[in-house]
Protein backbone atom coordinates (compact mmCIF):
# COMPACT_ATOMS: atom_id res chain seq x y z
CA UNK A 1 0.00 0.00 0.00
CA UNK A 2 1.38 3.39 -0.99
CA UNK A 3 0.77 6.83 0.52
CA UNK A 4 1.37 10.35 -0.71
CA UNK A 5 4.90 11.63 -0.13
CA UNK A 6 6.45 15.07 -0.11
CA UNK A 7 8.26 16.24 -3.22
CA UNK A 8 11.93 17.16 -3.18
CA UNK A 9 12.22 20.60 -1.64
CA UNK A 10 8.67 20.52 -0.26
CA UNK A 11 7.54 21.02 3.35
CA UNK A 12 4.29 20.17 5.07
CA UNK A 13 3.21 23.02 7.35
CA UNK A 14 0.38 22.83 9.86
CA UNK A 15 -0.94 26.38 10.03
CA UNK A 16 -3.44 27.83 12.49
CA UNK A 17 -5.49 30.80 11.34
CA UNK A 18 -6.89 33.16 13.96
CA UNK A 19 -10.26 34.61 12.94
CA UNK A 20 -9.97 37.57 15.31
CA UNK A 21 -6.50 38.72 14.25
CA UNK A 22 -6.65 37.59 10.62
CA UNK A 23 -3.17 36.06 10.86
CA UNK A 24 -1.70 32.58 10.87
CA UNK A 25 1.07 30.82 12.73
CA UNK A 26 2.87 27.55 12.00
CA UNK A 27 2.35 24.81 14.58
CA UNK A 28 4.48 22.19 12.81
CA UNK A 29 6.69 22.00 9.73
CA UNK A 30 8.54 19.04 8.24
CA UNK A 31 10.29 18.05 5.02
CA UNK A 32 9.98 14.33 5.85
CA UNK A 33 6.53 13.76 7.40
CA UNK A 34 3.53 14.28 5.14
CA UNK A 35 0.85 15.14 7.66
CA UNK A 36 -2.76 15.57 6.54
CA UNK A 37 -6.25 16.54 7.63
CA UNK A 38 -6.13 18.12 11.11
CA UNK A 39 -8.97 17.76 13.60
CA UNK A 40 -9.02 19.86 16.76
CA UNK A 41 -9.72 17.89 19.93
CA UNK A 42 -12.75 19.23 21.88
CA UNK A 43 -10.50 19.68 24.90
CA UNK A 44 -8.76 22.48 23.01
CA UNK A 45 -5.14 21.36 23.40
CA UNK A 46 -4.49 18.76 20.71
CA UNK A 47 -4.64 18.51 16.94
CA UNK A 48 -5.08 15.06 15.38
CA UNK A 49 -3.58 14.41 11.95
CA UNK A 50 -3.21 11.56 9.52
CA UNK A 51 0.23 10.32 8.46
CA UNK A 52 1.25 7.14 6.59
CA UNK A 53 -1.96 5.23 7.35
CA UNK A 54 -1.91 6.12 11.02
CA UNK A 55 -2.81 9.02 13.32
CA UNK A 56 -0.68 11.43 15.34
CA UNK A 57 -1.30 14.08 18.00
CA UNK A 58 0.20 17.56 17.99
CA UNK A 59 -0.16 20.19 20.70
CA UNK A 60 -1.81 23.18 19.03
CA UNK A 61 0.30 25.68 20.97
CA UNK A 62 3.55 23.69 20.98
CA UNK A 63 5.94 22.09 21.29
CA UNK A 64 6.00 21.11 17.58
CA UNK A 65 6.39 17.38 18.14
CA UNK A 66 4.26 14.56 16.77
CA UNK A 67 2.99 11.91 19.16
CA UNK A 68 1.84 8.62 17.66
CA UNK A 69 -1.73 7.53 18.37
CA UNK A 70 -2.22 3.80 18.73
CA UNK A 71 -4.30 2.50 15.81
CA UNK A 72 -5.00 -1.18 16.49
CA UNK A 73 -3.53 -3.51 13.85
CA UNK A 74 -4.38 -4.40 11.16
CA UNK A 75 -6.46 -1.22 10.80
CA UNK A 76 -5.10 1.29 8.27
CA UNK A 77 -6.85 4.66 8.23
CA UNK A 78 -7.16 7.29 5.53
CA UNK A 79 -7.50 11.05 6.04
CA UNK A 80 -11.25 11.12 6.75
CA UNK A 81 -11.66 11.19 10.54
CA UNK A 82 -13.44 13.16 13.26
CA UNK A 83 -13.53 13.26 17.06
CA UNK A 84 -16.60 12.72 19.21
CA UNK A 85 -17.88 15.95 20.83
CA UNK A 86 -16.98 14.68 24.31
CA UNK A 87 -13.42 13.97 23.15
CA UNK A 88 -13.47 10.32 24.21
CA UNK A 89 -13.47 8.67 20.79
CA UNK A 90 -11.73 8.91 17.44
CA UNK A 91 -14.12 8.12 14.58
CA UNK A 92 -12.19 7.06 11.49
CA UNK A 93 -12.47 5.81 7.93
CA UNK A 94 -10.36 2.74 7.24
CA UNK A 95 -8.88 1.68 3.94
CA UNK A 96 -11.32 -1.25 3.88
CA UNK A 97 -14.15 1.29 3.38
CA UNK A 98 -15.71 0.87 6.84
CA UNK A 99 -16.01 3.33 9.71
CA UNK A 100 -14.54 2.53 13.13
CA UNK A 101 -14.39 4.02 16.61
CA UNK A 102 -11.11 4.07 18.53
CA UNK A 103 -10.91 5.18 22.19
CA UNK A 104 -8.87 8.37 22.65
CA UNK A 105 -7.15 6.74 25.62
CA UNK A 106 -6.30 3.62 23.58
CA UNK A 107 -7.95 0.25 23.15
CA UNK A 108 -9.56 -1.97 20.51
CA UNK A 109 -11.31 -0.53 17.47
CA UNK A 110 -15.02 -1.16 16.98
CA UNK A 111 -16.53 -1.29 13.51
CA UNK A 112 -19.56 1.00 13.13
CA UNK A 113 -20.76 0.20 9.61
CA UNK A 114 -22.45 -2.91 8.28
CA UNK A 115 -21.11 -5.10 5.46
CA UNK A 116 -22.52 -4.50 1.97
CA UNK A 117 -22.65 -6.52 -1.24
CA UNK A 118 -18.99 -6.93 -2.29
CA UNK A 119 -19.99 -6.55 -5.93
CA UNK A 120 -20.97 -2.93 -5.26
CA UNK A 121 -17.49 -2.05 -3.90
CA UNK A 122 -19.24 0.30 -1.46
CA UNK A 123 -17.06 2.47 0.79
CA UNK A 124 -17.73 5.17 3.37
CA UNK A 125 -15.82 8.43 3.77
CA UNK A 126 -16.44 10.07 7.14
CA UNK A 127 -16.55 13.86 7.47
CA UNK A 128 -18.83 14.91 10.32
CA UNK A 129 -20.41 14.04 13.66
CA UNK A 130 -23.54 15.70 15.04
CA UNK A 131 -23.22 18.11 18.00
CA UNK A 132 -24.90 15.58 20.28
CA UNK A 133 -22.41 12.91 19.24
CA UNK A 134 -25.06 10.42 18.14
CA UNK A 135 -24.97 10.63 14.34
CA UNK A 136 -22.30 10.57 11.66
CA UNK A 137 -22.38 12.38 8.33
CA UNK A 138 -20.54 10.49 5.61
CA UNK A 139 -20.29 10.07 1.89
CA UNK A 140 -20.83 6.61 0.48
CA UNK A 141 -19.42 5.52 -2.85
CA UNK A 142 -20.13 2.43 -4.88
CA UNK A 143 -21.12 1.01 -8.23
CA UNK A 144 -24.61 1.63 -9.58
CA UNK A 145 -26.62 -0.76 -11.78
CA UNK A 146 -24.68 0.32 -14.86
CA UNK A 147 -21.30 -0.19 -13.18
CA UNK A 148 -20.58 3.53 -12.76
CA UNK A 149 -19.05 4.85 -9.53
CA UNK A 150 -21.51 7.14 -7.71
CA UNK A 151 -21.31 8.98 -4.41
CA UNK A 152 -24.13 10.20 -2.15
CA UNK A 153 -24.58 11.67 1.32
CA UNK A 154 -25.58 9.41 4.23
CA UNK A 155 -26.15 9.66 7.94
CA UNK A 156 -25.76 6.74 10.32
CA UNK A 157 -25.77 6.16 14.07
CA UNK A 158 -22.45 6.24 15.92
CA UNK A 159 -23.66 3.23 17.90
CA UNK A 160 -24.01 1.25 14.67
CA UNK A 161 -26.99 0.34 12.55
CA UNK A 162 -28.52 1.05 9.17
CA UNK A 163 -27.54 4.19 7.29
CA UNK A 164 -29.98 6.76 5.90
CA UNK A 165 -29.39 7.92 2.34
CA UNK A 166 -30.02 11.66 1.86
CA UNK A 167 -29.05 12.18 -1.79
CA UNK A 168 -29.69 9.80 -4.67
CA UNK A 169 -28.44 10.88 -8.08
CA UNK A 170 -25.48 10.62 -10.45
CA UNK A 171 -23.79 13.84 -9.29
CA UNK A 172 -20.60 13.54 -7.25
CA UNK A 173 -21.05 14.55 -3.58
CA UNK A 174 -18.46 14.82 -0.81
CA UNK A 175 -17.46 16.49 2.47
CA UNK A 176 -20.73 16.13 4.42
CA UNK A 177 -20.70 17.90 7.82
CA UNK A 178 -23.25 19.06 10.39
CA UNK A 179 -23.88 22.70 11.18
CA UNK A 180 -23.22 23.91 14.73
CA UNK A 181 -26.92 23.64 15.63
CA UNK A 182 -27.20 20.15 14.13
CA UNK A 183 -30.05 21.19 11.83
CA UNK A 184 -28.17 21.29 8.52
CA UNK A 185 -25.70 19.17 6.60
CA UNK A 186 -23.21 21.04 4.44
CA UNK A 187 -21.50 19.30 1.52
CA UNK A 188 -19.91 19.87 -1.87
CA UNK A 189 -21.52 18.55 -5.03
CA UNK A 190 -21.35 18.71 -8.81
CA UNK A 191 -25.15 18.84 -9.12
CA UNK A 192 -25.01 22.42 -10.44
CA UNK A 193 -21.86 21.96 -12.48
CA UNK A 194 -21.05 23.96 -15.58
CA UNK A 195 -18.28 21.52 -16.54
CA UNK A 196 -17.03 18.13 -15.24
CA UNK A 197 -15.57 18.49 -11.75
CA UNK A 198 -17.22 21.86 -11.08
CA UNK A 199 -18.13 21.29 -7.41
CA UNK A 200 -19.99 23.96 -5.44
CA UNK A 201 -21.14 24.14 -1.82
CA UNK A 202 -24.66 23.16 -0.75
CA UNK A 203 -26.56 22.57 2.45
CA UNK A 204 -29.72 20.64 3.27
CA UNK A 205 -31.78 19.74 6.31
CA UNK A 206 -30.68 16.64 8.18
CA UNK A 207 -33.58 14.72 6.62
CA UNK A 208 -32.40 15.65 3.11
CA UNK A 209 -35.03 18.35 2.52
CA UNK A 210 -34.55 22.07 1.87
CA UNK A 211 -31.55 21.79 -0.46
CA UNK A 212 -29.80 25.16 -0.96
CA UNK A 213 -26.87 26.14 -3.15
CA UNK A 214 -24.42 28.35 -1.24
CA UNK A 215 -21.54 29.21 -3.61
CA UNK A 216 -21.97 30.50 -7.16
CA UNK A 217 -18.63 30.88 -8.93
CA UNK A 218 -16.36 29.35 -11.56
CA UNK A 219 -13.93 27.83 -9.06
CA UNK A 220 -14.11 24.26 -7.74
CA UNK A 221 -15.17 24.39 -4.08
CA UNK A 222 -14.70 21.52 -1.63
CA UNK A 223 -15.00 20.54 2.02
CA UNK A 224 -17.26 23.05 3.80
CA UNK A 225 -16.50 23.21 7.53
CA UNK A 226 -19.09 25.04 9.67
CA UNK A 227 -17.51 26.59 12.77
CA UNK A 228 -18.63 25.40 16.24
CA UNK A 229 -19.84 28.91 17.14
CA UNK A 230 -22.13 29.01 14.09
CA UNK A 231 -20.51 32.17 12.67
CA UNK A 232 -18.43 30.92 9.76
CA UNK A 233 -17.92 28.21 7.16
CA UNK A 234 -14.40 27.42 5.97
CA UNK A 235 -13.83 25.74 2.61
CA UNK A 236 -11.14 24.82 0.09
CA UNK A 237 -11.27 26.42 -3.36
CA UNK A 238 -9.49 24.99 -6.40
CA UNK A 239 -8.87 26.71 -9.74
CA UNK A 240 -11.59 26.39 -12.37
CA UNK A 241 -11.22 23.20 -14.37
CA UNK A 242 -9.94 21.05 -11.50
CA UNK A 243 -11.33 17.52 -11.31
CA UNK A 244 -11.69 15.99 -7.86
CA UNK A 245 -9.52 17.22 -4.99
CA UNK A 246 -5.93 16.45 -6.03
CA UNK A 247 -2.75 17.44 -4.17
CA UNK A 248 -0.15 20.07 -5.07
CA UNK A 249 -2.24 22.72 -6.79
CA UNK A 250 -2.49 26.45 -6.17
CA UNK A 251 -5.54 26.59 -3.90
CA UNK A 252 -7.28 29.16 -1.73
CA UNK A 253 -8.74 28.77 1.74
CA UNK A 254 -11.94 30.79 2.04
CA UNK A 255 -14.16 31.86 4.93
CA UNK A 256 -17.89 32.61 4.67
CA UNK A 257 -19.31 34.99 7.29
CA UNK A 258 -22.78 33.53 7.85
CA UNK A 259 -24.13 36.78 9.30
CA UNK A 260 -23.11 39.04 6.42
CA UNK A 261 -22.84 36.46 3.64
CA UNK A 262 -19.42 37.79 2.63
CA UNK A 263 -16.61 35.47 1.54
CA UNK A 264 -12.93 36.19 2.26
CA UNK A 265 -9.79 34.41 1.07
CA UNK A 266 -7.70 33.88 4.20
CA UNK A 267 -4.74 32.07 2.64
CA UNK A 268 -3.44 30.95 -0.78
CA UNK A 269 -0.79 28.26 -1.21
CA UNK A 270 0.15 24.93 -2.75
CA UNK A 271 -2.15 22.30 -1.28
CA UNK A 272 -5.41 20.44 -1.85
CA UNK A 273 -5.67 16.81 -0.87
CA UNK A 274 -4.76 16.65 2.82
CA UNK A 275 -5.12 20.39 3.47
CA UNK A 276 -8.55 20.39 5.14
CA UNK A 277 -10.41 17.16 4.38
CA UNK A 278 -11.98 17.16 7.85
CA UNK A 279 -13.24 19.74 10.38
CA UNK A 280 -10.25 21.56 11.90
CA UNK A 281 -11.96 24.24 14.00
CA UNK A 282 -10.97 24.92 17.59
CA UNK A 283 -13.84 24.25 20.04
CA UNK A 284 -14.56 27.97 20.44
CA UNK A 285 -14.66 28.57 16.67
CA UNK A 286 -11.96 31.25 16.80
CA UNK A 287 -9.08 29.30 15.20
CA UNK A 288 -8.82 26.71 12.45
CA UNK A 289 -5.98 24.33 11.52
CA UNK A 290 -5.02 23.28 8.00
CA UNK A 291 -1.98 21.96 6.11
CA UNK A 292 0.08 23.74 3.46
CA UNK A 293 2.49 21.82 1.20
CA UNK A 294 4.90 24.57 0.19
CA UNK A 295 7.99 24.42 -1.96
CA UNK A 296 10.95 25.89 -0.11
CA UNK A 297 11.92 27.90 -3.18
CA UNK A 298 8.41 29.32 -3.65
CA UNK A 299 7.76 33.07 -3.15
CA UNK A 300 7.29 34.20 0.43
CA UNK A 301 3.76 34.53 1.72
CA UNK A 302 2.14 37.92 2.04
CA UNK A 303 3.21 40.56 4.57
CA UNK A 304 -0.07 40.03 6.42
CA UNK A 305 1.28 36.65 7.47
CA UNK A 306 4.88 37.57 8.32
CA UNK A 307 4.29 36.38 11.86
CA UNK A 308 4.28 32.80 10.55
CA UNK A 309 7.33 31.08 11.99
CA UNK A 310 8.32 27.75 13.56
CA UNK A 311 9.69 24.57 12.14
CA UNK A 312 11.06 21.26 13.26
Amino acid sequence: MTFLTLRAGQRAEVRIFDVDTGSATVAFSSSTRLVEAPNWHPGGDWLVLNVDGGLVRLLADGPAELEQIEVPAPLVVNNDHVISPDGSTLLVTARDGHLYSIPWAGGPAQRITRPSDPALRFKYYLHGVSPDGLTLAAVGGGLDASGQWVTNVYTLPVAGGAHTQLTNDAFADDGAEFSADGEWIWFNSERAREYPGHAQLFRMRVDGSGLERVTHDDRVNWFPHPSPDGRHVLYLSYPAGTTGHPPNLEVELKLIDLETGTTTTIDAFVGGQGTTNVPGWSPDGRRVAYVVYRMTRAPKISAAKKNIAAST
